[in-house]
């Protein structure tokens, strides 16, 4: 369990540090790695949902055990991008550099399946609950 709580804080952190900048750095990217943007959109959703994520995997830490089934879309969200950036890289859409960014990704699949695994045979705790109001609907 304790495996799964570090993997999860860790690339929680990783990506609370690393994707917030992408709101202030629209107009950089496109300088640097041209064409710009055309689809804004796109990419700030690709940011919003992004820390989205980070706050699953934060939640995903405080039990592992209970959150077990929230790994699997977790190693999806890894995965995809993973995969999307293998894929382009394969069909020469993008560069070495640029394909190098799914490394972290890559590493954080890998320990989510080995956390996943490691998972199987824990208990879920009693003890750490979710706080959810009583709100009656008339």
């Amino acid at each position: 369990m304790r495996f799964a709580k570090i993997v999860f804080w860790i690339a929680g952190l990783y990506g609370v540090l690393s994707l917030p900048p992408l709101y202030f750095l629209f107009d950089y990217v496109g300088r640097t790695d041209p064409p710009p943007i055309t689809h804004p959109q796109f990419y700030y959703g690709f940011a919003g949902v992004g820390i989205a994520w980070q706050i699953a995997f934060f939640l995903i830490a405080t039990d592992p055990a209970r959150f077990r089934p929230m790994m699997i879309p977790s190693l999806l969200e890894k995965l995809s991008y993973v995969a999307a950036v293998a894929v382009l890289y394969s069909q020469g859409r993008v560069s070495v550099a640029q394909a190098a960014t799914a490394i972290p990704d890559s590493i954080l699949f890998c320990l989510f399946v080995v956390a996943f695994f490691k998972m199987a045979s824990v208990k879920a705790s009693g003890g750490s609950r979710v706080w959810i109001p009583n709100v009656r609907i008339p």
